[in-house]
């Protein structure tokens, strides 16, 4: 079982949602949109292999001073995935929305003594940008596994990674076998079930105006501070508040609750 990974409080970016008549749409909607092209996959893959973002990446590797040989020596493993990330439309019962959105490009880097770790790349004004680095590499390990059948996305309010794949939504890790059984659940089930647990926590909510949700805010800064990953955990608003001051998400789809917390660091 992979440890809890969500990121500067798991929430998705904010997007304008009305929520008061929202209703569970009952046909089934798309799957989702199409993944980053193979000329933005290639951008956003130069972008994580750059030596600053290197240089970034071994200072990560030896955030605690101790490993500093193993450290200086990352390199990429592996393609470079468009993650998926669940759609706010689909929480709040639109008609037609997509299970989940093309999110950020992830890279999977290893130290030379075997640390792993995601670097999280999105394209910015100024060109593609890694803006984030988490710990594990659950990003590139879950799409790859899929083999190309499906469309893989996360939930990250429970840190669950799911595939969709002939119209039923497939448990990836424990946390979504949790939510959905072994054996899943169809796509309508499933958009029954995330907008019960989220419908209410959407933009413009009550939870968000009270800032319980942490993180609000769209598109992740790029010129926020680097940050040391921490493990944490927690449902509180104080904890919530917290992941806050590391700053909102990367781009892609609406701020829901956080569950669970598992600081990684930021980069510009």
């Amino acid at each position: 079982m992979n440890p809890i990974r969500t990121c500067a409080a798991g929430v998705l970016a904010a997007t304008a949602l009305t929520l008061g008549a929202a209703s569970v749409a009952h046909a089934d909607p798309p799957s989702a949109p199409a993944p980053f092209t193979a000329a933005q996959t290639a951008q956003a893959r130069a972008a994580a292999d750059a030596p600053a973002s290197l240089a970034t990446l071994s200072r990560f590797f030896d955030r605690d001073g101790k490993h500093p040989a193993a450290a200086s020596e990352p390199h990429l493993a592996g393609p470079t995935v468009t993650v998926f990330t669940l759609d706010p439309g689909f929480v709040a019962g639109r008609a037609g929305a997509p299970v989940a959105d093309p999110d950020f490009l992830a890279s999977k880097a290893v130290s030379a003594d075997g640390q792993v770790a995601s670097l999280w790349t999105v394209r910015t004004a100024s060109g593609w940008k890694v803006v984030n680095i988490a710990t594990g590499g659950d990003e590139v390990d879950y799409v790859t596994k899929a083999h190309g059948a499906g469309t893989v996305f996360r939930e990250p309010q429970i840190d669950a990674w799911y595939v969709l794949r002939a119209g039923r939504v497939l448990p990836l890790d424990a946390e979504a076998r949790h939510a959905v059984g072994a054996g899943g659940a169809t796509l309508a089930d499933y958009q029954r079930l995330v907008h019960r647990e989220y419908g209410d926590k959407l933009p413009g909510s009550a939870y968000d105006r009270e800032g319980k949700a942490g993180g609000y805010g769209g598109r992740a800064a790029p010129t926020a501070p680097v940050r040391e990953r921490a493990a944490a955990t927690g449902t509180s608003a104080a904890t919530a508040g917290t992941a806050a001051a590391a700053g909102a998400l990367l781009a892609g789809a609406a701020a829901l609750a956080v569950r669970r917390l598992r600081r990684s660091r930021r980069t510009v």
